[in-house]
Protein backbone atom coordinates (compact mmCIF):
# COMPACT_ATOMS: atom_id res chain seq x y z
CA UNK A 1 0.00 0.00 0.00
CA UNK A 2 1.30 3.62 -1.07
CA UNK A 3 -0.14 6.47 0.70
CA UNK A 4 -1.97 8.02 -1.97
CA UNK A 5 -3.99 4.81 -1.54
CA UNK A 6 -5.34 5.74 1.92
CA UNK A 7 -7.08 8.88 -0.42
CA UNK A 8 -5.08 12.01 1.49
CA UNK A 9 -5.00 14.58 -0.46
CA UNK A 10 -2.04 16.20 -2.53
CA UNK A 11 -0.44 18.38 -0.49
CA UNK A 12 -0.12 15.95 2.13
CA UNK A 13 1.11 13.37 -0.07
CA UNK A 14 4.04 16.24 -1.13
CA UNK A 15 4.80 16.53 2.11
CA UNK A 16 5.22 12.96 3.03
CA UNK A 17 7.38 12.43 -0.10
CA UNK A 18 9.79 15.40 0.85
CA UNK A 19 9.99 13.55 4.36
CA UNK A 20 11.52 10.12 2.39
CA UNK A 21 8.44 8.21 3.31
CA UNK A 22 7.17 6.01 0.66
CA UNK A 23 4.95 3.17 2.27
CA UNK A 24 2.75 3.67 5.66
CA UNK A 25 3.35 2.26 8.59
CA UNK A 26 0.67 -1.01 10.12
CA UNK A 27 -0.63 1.83 12.40
CA UNK A 28 -0.94 4.30 9.57
CA UNK A 29 -2.79 1.79 7.29
CA UNK A 30 -5.37 0.58 10.20
CA UNK A 31 -5.58 4.34 11.47
CA UNK A 32 -5.91 6.83 8.78
CA UNK A 33 -8.87 5.35 7.13
CA UNK A 34 -11.51 5.41 9.87
CA UNK A 35 -9.73 9.13 11.10
CA UNK A 36 -10.67 10.44 7.74
CA UNK A 37 -14.10 8.82 8.24
CA UNK A 38 -14.38 11.02 11.94
CA UNK A 39 -14.17 8.27 14.20
CA UNK A 40 -13.05 7.78 17.87
CA UNK A 41 -10.01 5.43 18.06
CA UNK A 42 -8.06 3.70 20.46
CA UNK A 43 -4.21 3.19 19.00
CA UNK A 44 -2.29 0.32 20.53
CA UNK A 45 1.85 0.50 18.86
CA UNK A 46 4.79 0.41 20.93
CA UNK A 47 7.25 3.11 20.09
CA UNK A 48 8.81 3.61 16.70
CA UNK A 49 5.52 2.48 14.82
CA UNK A 50 4.77 5.66 13.13
CA UNK A 51 1.53 6.68 15.27
CA UNK A 52 2.35 10.37 15.40
CA UNK A 53 1.53 10.92 11.28
CA UNK A 54 -0.84 7.67 11.93
CA UNK A 55 -3.17 10.80 13.47
CA UNK A 56 -0.72 14.10 12.12
CA UNK A 57 -2.21 13.08 8.74
CA UNK A 58 -5.16 12.64 8.66
CA UNK A 59 -6.36 15.35 10.81
CA UNK A 60 -4.69 18.25 9.07
CA UNK A 61 -6.83 16.94 6.23
CA UNK A 62 -10.10 17.16 7.95
CA UNK A 63 -9.07 20.64 9.57
CA UNK A 64 -8.30 21.87 6.21
CA UNK A 65 -11.16 20.24 4.32
CA UNK A 66 -13.61 21.87 7.35
CA UNK A 67 -11.72 25.64 6.87
CA UNK A 68 -11.91 25.16 3.29
CA UNK A 69 -15.61 24.64 3.39
CA UNK A 70 -16.77 27.58 5.66
CA UNK A 71 -14.30 29.84 4.39
CA UNK A 72 -12.89 29.68 8.33
CA UNK A 73 -9.63 32.23 8.93
CA UNK A 74 -6.65 29.86 10.03
CA UNK A 75 -5.67 30.05 13.36
CA UNK A 76 -8.62 31.98 14.78
CA UNK A 77 -9.84 29.02 17.28
CA UNK A 78 -7.54 26.25 18.58
CA UNK A 79 -9.52 23.52 16.88
CA UNK A 80 -7.22 20.25 17.60
CA UNK A 81 -5.55 19.62 21.07
CA UNK A 82 -2.48 16.69 21.24
CA UNK A 83 -1.99 16.16 25.24
CA UNK A 84 1.54 14.63 25.50
CA UNK A 85 3.30 13.68 28.67
CA UNK A 86 6.78 15.36 28.57
CA UNK A 87 8.54 18.19 26.60
CA UNK A 88 10.88 15.94 24.15
CA UNK A 89 7.33 14.50 22.64
CA UNK A 90 5.31 17.60 22.26
CA UNK A 91 8.27 19.27 20.67
CA UNK A 92 8.46 16.45 18.40
CA UNK A 93 5.08 16.36 17.84
CA UNK A 94 5.09 19.93 16.84
CA UNK A 95 8.09 19.47 14.54
CA UNK A 96 5.72 16.33 12.68
CA UNK A 97 2.65 18.97 12.42
CA UNK A 98 4.77 21.46 10.87
CA UNK A 99 6.57 18.49 8.06
CA UNK A 100 3.81 17.05 7.46
CA UNK A 101 1.69 20.15 7.35
CA UNK A 102 3.83 22.36 5.35
CA UNK A 103 1.56 23.09 1.84
CA UNK A 104 -1.40 23.95 4.39
CA UNK A 105 -2.76 27.27 5.94
CA UNK A 106 -3.02 25.73 9.29
CA UNK A 107 -1.08 26.93 12.67
CA UNK A 108 0.17 25.54 15.45
CA UNK A 109 2.37 26.16 18.28
CA UNK A 110 3.91 24.19 21.67
CA UNK A 111 3.70 24.80 24.99
CA UNK A 112 5.04 23.10 28.13
CA UNK A 113 6.74 24.16 31.52
CA UNK A 114 10.52 25.06 32.41
CA UNK A 115 10.34 28.26 30.11
CA UNK A 116 8.77 31.79 30.56
CA UNK A 117 5.17 31.70 29.75
CA UNK A 118 5.09 35.06 27.69
CA UNK A 119 5.92 33.85 23.87
CA UNK A 120 3.30 30.91 24.63
CA UNK A 121 0.52 33.65 25.62
CA UNK A 122 1.65 35.39 22.68
CA UNK A 123 1.76 32.92 20.27
CA UNK A 124 -2.26 32.06 21.69
CA UNK A 125 -2.74 35.42 21.12
CA UNK A 126 -1.60 35.61 17.51
CA UNK A 127 -4.16 32.73 16.78
CA UNK A 128 -3.43 28.84 16.33
CA UNK A 129 -5.52 25.98 14.60
CA UNK A 130 -3.41 23.30 16.45
CA UNK A 131 -2.08 23.11 20.18
CA UNK A 132 0.27 21.00 21.23
CA UNK A 133 1.06 21.00 24.89
CA UNK A 134 2.19 18.89 27.84
CA UNK A 135 -0.41 18.67 31.24
CA UNK A 136 1.19 21.23 33.93
CA UNK A 137 1.73 24.25 31.54
CA UNK A 138 -1.53 23.83 29.61
CA UNK A 139 -3.48 24.15 33.39
CA UNK A 140 -1.46 27.35 34.16
CA UNK A 141 -2.58 28.66 31.42
CA UNK A 142 -6.12 27.48 31.63
CA UNK A 143 -6.35 28.80 35.22
CA UNK A 144 -5.36 32.14 33.92
CA UNK A 145 -7.51 32.18 31.18
CA UNK A 146 -5.13 33.10 28.51
CA UNK A 147 -6.14 29.56 26.51
CA UNK A 148 -9.81 28.61 25.50
CA UNK A 149 -10.62 25.23 24.66
CA UNK A 150 -14.38 25.48 23.88
CA UNK A 151 -13.77 25.35 19.68
CA UNK A 152 -12.08 22.01 20.34
CA UNK A 153 -13.03 19.76 17.54
CA UNK A 154 -10.33 16.49 18.44
CA UNK A 155 -8.74 15.86 21.10
CA UNK A 156 -5.72 13.66 20.80
CA UNK A 157 -4.09 11.98 24.04
CA UNK A 158 -0.63 10.61 22.99
CA UNK A 159 1.44 8.34 25.29
CA UNK A 160 -1.72 7.65 27.36
CA UNK A 161 0.47 4.76 30.13
CA UNK A 162 3.30 7.09 30.18
CA UNK A 163 0.67 9.89 31.63
CA UNK A 164 -0.50 6.93 34.13
CA UNK A 165 3.39 6.36 35.09
CA UNK A 166 4.02 9.98 35.42
CA UNK A 167 1.25 10.84 38.10
CA UNK A 168 -0.45 12.97 35.16
CA UNK A 169 -4.25 11.28 34.99
CA UNK A 170 -5.87 13.70 37.07
CA UNK A 171 -4.56 16.69 35.65
CA UNK A 172 -5.56 14.55 32.20
CA UNK A 173 -9.01 14.65 33.66
CA UNK A 174 -9.22 18.26 34.07
CA UNK A 175 -8.05 19.26 31.09
CA UNK A 176 -11.17 16.62 29.19
CA UNK A 177 -13.72 18.32 32.07
CA UNK A 178 -12.98 21.67 30.03
CA UNK A 179 -13.63 20.24 26.19
CA UNK A 180 -16.55 20.05 24.32
CA UNK A 181 -18.75 17.35 24.78
CA UNK A 182 -19.29 16.68 20.74
CA UNK A 183 -15.36 16.15 19.48
CA UNK A 184 -13.53 13.52 18.11
CA UNK A 185 -11.33 11.87 20.40
CA UNK A 186 -8.34 9.48 19.97
CA UNK A 187 -6.54 7.97 22.74
CA UNK A 188 -2.72 6.04 21.82
CA UNK A 189 -1.29 4.03 24.24
CA UNK A 190 1.85 1.43 24.52
CA UNK A 191 -0.04 -0.89 27.33
CA UNK A 192 -3.49 -0.84 28.16
CA UNK A 193 -3.48 -0.76 32.26
CA UNK A 194 -6.68 -1.13 33.64
CA UNK A 195 -7.10 2.55 34.62
CA UNK A 196 -6.50 3.67 31.21
CA UNK A 197 -8.98 1.07 29.80
CA UNK A 198 -11.33 2.65 32.14
CA UNK A 199 -10.49 6.09 31.11
CA UNK A 200 -11.20 5.43 27.30
CA UNK A 201 -14.12 4.01 28.00
CA UNK A 202 -15.34 7.17 29.41
CA UNK A 203 -14.00 9.66 27.06
CA UNK A 204 -14.42 8.06 23.65
CA UNK A 205 -17.97 6.98 21.71
CA UNK A 206 -17.85 3.85 19.72
CA UNK A 207 -14.02 3.31 19.55
CA UNK A 208 -12.48 1.36 16.52
CA UNK A 209 -9.27 -0.46 17.95
CA UNK A 210 -6.25 -0.55 16.21
CA UNK A 211 -3.07 -2.26 16.98
CA UNK A 212 0.27 -2.45 14.92
CA UNK A 213 1.68 -4.98 17.08
CA UNK A 214 1.68 -7.10 20.15
CA UNK A 215 2.14 -4.17 23.03
CA UNK A 216 4.76 -6.18 24.69
CA UNK A 217 7.04 -7.17 21.26
CA UNK A 218 10.10 -5.95 20.24
CA UNK A 219 11.27 -4.61 16.94
CA UNK A 220 12.24 -7.79 14.81
CA UNK A 221 14.96 -6.17 13.35
CA UNK A 222 16.87 -5.10 16.66
CA UNK A 223 19.93 -7.34 17.63
CA UNK A 224 19.56 -7.87 21.01
CA UNK A 225 22.17 -9.53 23.55
CA UNK A 226 23.05 -8.71 27.47
CA UNK A 227 26.50 -8.70 28.87
CA UNK A 228 26.90 -10.30 32.45
CA UNK A 229 29.03 -8.08 34.56
CA UNK A 230 29.56 -6.59 38.08
CA UNK A 231 28.13 -3.38 38.46
CA UNK A 232 31.83 -1.91 39.02
CA UNK A 233 33.17 -2.98 35.70
CA UNK A 234 30.00 -1.24 33.94
CA UNK A 235 31.44 2.00 32.44
CA UNK A 236 34.82 -0.07 31.52
CA UNK A 237 32.66 -2.20 29.47
CA UNK A 238 30.79 0.63 28.06
CA UNK A 239 34.11 2.30 26.71
CA UNK A 240 35.22 -0.90 25.19
CA UNK A 241 32.33 -1.78 23.00
CA UNK A 242 32.40 2.05 22.01
CA UNK A 243 35.82 1.28 20.67
CA UNK A 244 34.27 -0.28 17.82
CA UNK A 245 34.19 2.38 15.34
CA UNK A 246 30.75 0.92 13.68
CA UNK A 247 28.40 2.16 16.86
CA UNK A 248 28.04 5.71 14.89
CA UNK A 249 25.49 7.34 17.35
CA UNK A 250 24.51 5.62 20.97
CA UNK A 251 21.82 6.01 23.21
CA UNK A 252 22.73 4.84 26.84
CA UNK A 253 19.87 4.70 29.34
CA UNK A 254 20.64 4.60 33.26
CA UNK A 255 18.62 4.50 35.94
CA UNK A 256 19.13 7.68 37.69
CA UNK A 257 19.80 11.57 36.80
CA UNK A 258 23.05 11.16 39.19
CA UNK A 259 24.02 8.12 36.84
CA UNK A 260 23.96 9.58 33.41
CA UNK A 261 25.77 12.39 34.82
CA UNK A 262 28.76 9.72 35.90
CA UNK A 263 28.59 7.63 33.12
CA UNK A 264 29.05 10.92 30.67
CA UNK A 265 32.06 12.15 32.38
CA UNK A 266 33.19 8.93 32.23
CA UNK A 267 33.13 8.96 28.39
CA UNK A 268 34.14 11.99 28.28
CA UNK A 269 37.46 11.47 29.94
CA UNK A 270 37.90 7.72 27.59
CA UNK A 271 37.82 10.58 24.76
CA UNK A 272 33.84 9.41 23.39
CA UNK A 273 32.22 12.91 22.96
CA UNK A 274 28.98 12.03 25.17
CA UNK A 275 26.17 14.27 26.88
CA UNK A 276 23.84 14.23 29.55
CA UNK A 277 20.07 14.40 29.18
CA UNK A 278 17.54 14.38 32.38
CA UNK A 279 15.08 15.87 34.34
CA UNK A 280 17.87 18.30 36.19
CA UNK A 281 19.30 19.33 32.97
CA UNK A 282 17.53 23.17 31.81
CA UNK A 283 15.74 23.47 28.72
CA UNK A 284 18.60 25.00 27.18
CA UNK A 285 20.90 22.02 28.28
CA UNK A 286 19.03 19.47 26.41
CA UNK A 287 18.00 21.19 23.68
CA UNK A 288 21.88 21.86 23.21
CA UNK A 289 22.29 17.99 23.79
CA UNK A 290 19.71 16.94 21.26
CA UNK A 291 21.06 18.97 18.72
CA UNK A 292 24.46 17.71 18.44
CA UNK A 293 23.54 14.37 18.69
CA UNK A 294 21.12 14.84 16.00
CA UNK A 295 23.98 16.26 13.75
CA UNK A 296 26.34 13.59 14.36
CA UNK A 297 28.77 15.74 16.62
CA UNK A 298 27.56 13.98 20.11
CA UNK A 299 28.28 9.97 19.46
CA UNK A 300 26.87 8.91 22.74
CA UNK A 301 23.80 10.34 24.53
CA UNK A 302 23.42 9.30 28.04
CA UNK A 303 19.72 9.54 29.29
CA UNK A 304 17.33 8.63 32.11
CA UNK A 305 14.24 7.01 31.30
CA UNK A 306 12.80 10.58 30.41
CA UNK A 307 13.82 9.57 26.82
CA UNK A 308 12.58 6.71 26.39
CA UNK A 309 9.59 7.81 24.40
CA UNK A 310 10.78 11.09 24.14
CA UNK A 311 13.70 10.84 21.21
CA UNK A 312 12.86 9.93 17.87
CA UNK A 313 15.66 10.73 16.29
CA UNK A 314 16.59 8.23 12.45
CA UNK A 315 20.14 6.69 12.58
CA UNK A 316 21.07 5.38 16.37
CA UNK A 317 22.49 2.73 15.34
CA UNK A 318 22.92 0.91 19.11
CA UNK A 319 21.41 1.49 22.58
CA UNK A 320 22.87 0.37 25.34
CA UNK A 321 21.00 -0.18 28.69
CA UNK A 322 24.06 0.26 31.52
CA UNK A 323 21.28 -0.25 34.00
CA UNK A 324 18.16 -2.22 33.67
CA UNK A 325 14.81 -1.20 33.36
CA UNK A 326 12.78 -1.40 37.13
CA UNK A 327 9.50 -1.37 34.89
CA UNK A 328 9.74 -4.37 32.37
CA UNK A 329 7.99 -2.30 29.78
CA UNK A 330 10.34 0.12 29.67
CA UNK A 331 12.88 -1.97 28.31
CA UNK A 332 10.68 -2.39 24.46
CA UNK A 333 10.28 1.46 24.99
CA UNK A 334 14.36 2.15 25.06
CA UNK A 335 15.15 -0.09 22.48
CA UNK A 336 12.50 0.87 20.44
CA UNK A 337 14.91 4.43 19.93
CA UNK A 338 17.13 2.01 17.23
CA UNK A 339 15.65 0.60 14.38
CA UNK A 340 13.34 3.51 13.21
CA UNK A 341 12.12 4.40 9.68
CA UNK A 342 13.28 0.46 8.27
CA UNK A 343 16.63 0.85 9.60
CA UNK A 344 17.72 -1.91 11.64
CA UNK A 345 19.89 -1.41 15.67
CA UNK A 346 21.37 -3.18 18.49
CA UNK A 347 20.22 -3.24 21.90
CA UNK A 348 22.91 -4.14 24.07
CA UNK A 349 21.84 -4.59 28.01
CA UNK A 350 24.38 -5.09 31.02
CA UNK A 351 22.84 -7.06 33.95
CA UNK A 352 24.63 -7.09 37.16
CA UNK A 353 23.93 -9.84 39.92
CA UNK A 354 21.05 -7.87 41.53
CA UNK A 355 19.32 -7.48 38.29
CA UNK A 356 18.70 -10.54 37.27
CA UNK A 357 15.26 -10.82 38.25
CA UNK A 358 14.83 -7.73 36.26
CA UNK A 359 16.09 -9.34 33.29
CA UNK A 360 13.83 -12.28 34.19
CA UNK A 361 10.70 -9.88 33.77
CA UNK A 362 11.53 -7.87 30.84
CA UNK A 363 12.34 -11.77 28.91
CA UNK A 364 8.98 -12.87 29.99
CA UNK A 365 7.14 -9.71 28.69
CA UNK A 366 8.68 -10.08 25.58
CA UNK A 367 8.22 -13.47 25.29
CA UNK A 368 12.57 -14.64 24.09
CA UNK A 369 15.75 -14.77 25.64
CA UNK A 370 17.95 -12.45 25.04
CA UNK A 371 21.21 -14.18 23.81
CA UNK A 372 24.18 -13.71 26.10
CA UNK A 373 27.12 -11.70 24.61
CA UNK A 374 30.34 -12.64 23.41
CA UNK A 375 32.78 -11.49 26.28
CA UNK A 376 34.43 -8.37 25.87
CA UNK A 377 37.96 -7.95 27.34
CA UNK A 378 38.00 -4.40 30.01
CA UNK A 379 40.39 -1.65 29.29
CA UNK A 380 42.51 -1.30 32.21
CA UNK A 381 41.66 1.16 34.99
CA UNK A 382 39.97 1.35 38.54
CA UNK A 383 36.53 -0.04 39.31
CA UNK A 384 33.89 2.62 39.39
CA UNK A 385 33.36 2.30 42.94
CA UNK A 386 29.70 3.48 44.28
CA UNK A 387 28.85 6.03 41.99
CA UNK A 388 27.18 3.52 39.72
CA UNK A 389 24.81 2.31 41.83
CA UNK A 390 23.68 6.11 43.81
CA UNK A 391 19.89 6.65 44.05
CA UNK A 392 18.36 10.32 43.70
CA UNK A 393 16.61 10.52 46.73
CA UNK A 394 14.14 7.93 48.15
CA UNK A 395 13.30 4.37 46.47
CA UNK A 396 10.48 5.04 43.93
CA UNK A 397 7.14 4.23 45.08
CA UNK A 398 5.60 1.83 43.08
CA UNK A 399 1.68 1.95 42.00
CA UNK A 400 -1.16 0.00 40.99
CA UNK A 401 0.48 -1.79 37.90
CA UNK A 402 3.77 -2.02 39.12
CA UNK A 403 5.20 1.43 37.48
CA UNK A 404 7.02 3.42 39.69
CA UNK A 405 4.77 6.43 39.87
CA UNK A 406 7.34 9.66 38.69
CA UNK A 407 8.79 7.70 36.13
CA UNK A 408 12.54 6.79 36.05
CA UNK A 409 13.55 10.51 34.92
CA UNK A 410 12.94 12.39 37.65
CA UNK A 411 9.60 13.76 36.52
CA UNK A 412 7.49 15.88 38.31
CA UNK A 413 4.47 18.38 36.80
CA UNK A 414 6.77 21.62 36.66
CA UNK A 415 9.72 19.39 34.74
CA UNK A 416 7.66 19.49 31.82
CA UNK A 417 8.62 21.25 29.24
CA UNK A 418 6.76 24.92 27.95
CA UNK A 419 8.10 25.48 24.76
CA UNK A 420 6.63 28.98 23.92
CA UNK A 421 7.03 30.14 20.19
CA UNK A 422 5.30 32.24 17.59
CA UNK A 423 2.38 30.37 15.47
CA UNK A 424 4.12 28.09 12.86
CA UNK A 425 2.76 28.33 9.23
CA UNK A 426 1.57 24.60 8.25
Amino acid sequence: MSFSELQLIEPLLRAVAAEGYTDPTPIQQKAIPHLLAGRDLIGCARTGTGKTAAFALPRLQRLHEASAASSLRPGRDVRLLVLTPTRELAAQIGESFAAYGRHLPLRHTVIFGGVGQDPQVRALRAGVDILVATPGRLLDLMQQKLVRLDKIEVFILDEADRMLDMGFIHDVRRVIAALPRKRQTLLFSATMPEEIRSLAASILTDPVRVEAAPISSTAERIDQSVHFIDKADKRRLLVAILGDPAIARALVFTRTKHGANRVAEHLVRAGVVAEAIHGNKSQSARERALAGFKRGEVRALVATDIAARGIDIDGITHVFNIDLPEVPEQYVHRIGRTARAGASGTAISFCDGEERPLLQQIEKLIRERIPVADKVALPPGPPDAKDHGHRDGPPPQRGRHGQRSGGGGGHTRDSQPRQGSRPQSL
